[in-house]
């Protein structure tokens, strides 16, 4: 019984010694990942409504011509940046960065603007990106997605990055 106790008392110590080493990885994990919900059919083939999708927050890593990102969205009706949090984030491919040449139909004309990204949607038909709304400020992309998760998400139609508070419901 007695050493029975003593083991007993050596898990619950070494829990407790973990519990902050724990609490420290799982407080870096949620602020440098993040996992974001696809909605919609912009981005097909590549990605379908409902898929899941894990990323890095920036700056912890870089963005690149070619990547696909989490960006926050402009107003679509008067095309202007709110204030932060905005509305639900968008998931595109990088198309363009500052000095590269402006892909077709993003209204600029020549080569991206310094502080600008191009993001489009692999499916133009279903997209609002760049064409639309002209290269996005590169503070406005949020992360860059480097995997797809197994499984759907819950089918609530909206996109959401978990985690995240400014994207919560």
């Amino acid at each position: 019984m007695r050493s029975l106790l003593t083991r007993v008392a050596r898990g619950v110590r070494a829990a407790a010694a973990l519990g902050p080493v724990l609490w420290l990885l799982l407080w870096l994990v949620r602020r440098h990942l993040l996992i974001v919900t696809v909605a919609g059919d912009s981005m097909r083939p590549a990605y379908r409504d409902g898929d899941r999708l894990l990323a890095v927050r920036r700056p912890a890593v870089r963005i690149r011509t070619g990547r696909v990102v989490v960006a926050e969205s402009p107003d679509r009706d008067t095309l202007t940046w709110p204030p932060r949090p905005s509305a639900a984030p968008l998931i595109k491919r990088v198309a363009a960065l500052a000095g590269e040449p402006a892909p077709t139909g993003s209204g600029e004309g020549g080569r991206v603007p310094a502080g600008r990204v191009a993001l489009l949607g692999d499916n133009a038909a279903a997209s609002f990106d760049s064409r639309q709304a002209g290269c996005f400020p590169t503070d406005r992309v949020v992360a860059v997605v480097i995997a797809r998760l197994p499984g759907k998400a819950p089918e609530n139609g909206t996109p959401m990055m978990e985690g995240d508070p400014r994207w919560s419901s």
